[in-house]
């Protein structure tokens, strides 16, 4: 039985040496399902978002739903299509930019004599909602989130440019 499949895999490899085989993918399904369920799964995220300051969920969570979105938008269209959809963001300047702002809400905190990472809420009136609490920690959350959101991107960028190059 091993010498019979054996003898496929080189009569295999003999038919397709010198000659390019080309498959025609019809992507058409995956990409219509791909436009809805990635409206539903970031809407999903900014839920996970702003639950997260009181129940499960917050900026590390969020911020991998996003990610997860963009990759199934990666899968379904090309990375470049992807890429033009959206404003030209370097991911690791991303990831920066959260790590940092994460740090700096932490150290505000310092600034007036408290302990890293004590957070500050206060409440303001909004036009149409009427009276919001606005926290440090959903400052903090953004910083998180934009950082998981990058360093995602990022791998996933490198990893989807890497098979570019091999499908060449």
């Amino acid at each position: 039985m091993q010498n019979q499949s054996f003898g496929i895999l080189r009569g295999l490899r003999r038919f397709t040496e010198g000659s390019v085989i080309k498959i025609k993918i019809n992507d058409v399904l995956l990409q219509t399902v791909t436009k809805v369920a990635s409206f539903v799964i970031l809407t999903f995220s900014v839920y996970l978002f702003l639950a997260g300051h009181h129940n499960p969920g917050g900026g590390f969570i969020g911020g991998l739903v996003v990610a997860a979105a963009i990759t199934l938008l990666f899968l379904a269209y090309d990375v470049k299509t992807v890429r033009a959809g959206f404003p030209p963001v370097d991911f690791k300047v991303l990831a920066v930019s959260g790590v940092l702002l994460a740090v700096i809400t932490g150290m505000g905190a310092v600034v007036f004599g408290k302990p890293f990472l004590s957070h500050a809420f206060g409440y303001f009136n909004l036009p149409l909602f009427g009276e919001t609490e606005l926290a440090t920690s959903v400052i903090f959350d953004v910083g998180v989130a934009l950082a998981v959101l990058g360093t995602a991107l990022s791998i996933i960028y490198t990893i989807s440019e890497d098979m570019c190059i091999w499908k060449r």
